[in-house]
């Protein structure tokens, strides 16, 4: 079924997490995880700062005027 499957998985994992077997280890697919979610995070939080830098930028160019 999918037992031999999932067992697989585990032994395969746990070669890999010992080193014993190449590949990316837990640890590092975890950190990358989270840095690529902490990137997205970023990249949203500087697009909504260039909004606002260019809509407070247009402000003071019509006071100005």
């Amino acid at each position: 079924i999918g037992t031999a499957q999932t067992l697989l998985t585990w032994v395969r994992r746990d070669q890999i997490d010992s080193g014993t077997r190449p590949g990316v280890t837990s640890q590092m697919a975890e950190e990358l995880r989270k840095l690529r979610a902490e990137n997205r995070e970023l990249k949203r939080a500087n697009e909504i700062l260039k909004s606002a830098s260019t809509f407070f930028a247009a402000e003071l160019d019509r006071h100005k005027r």
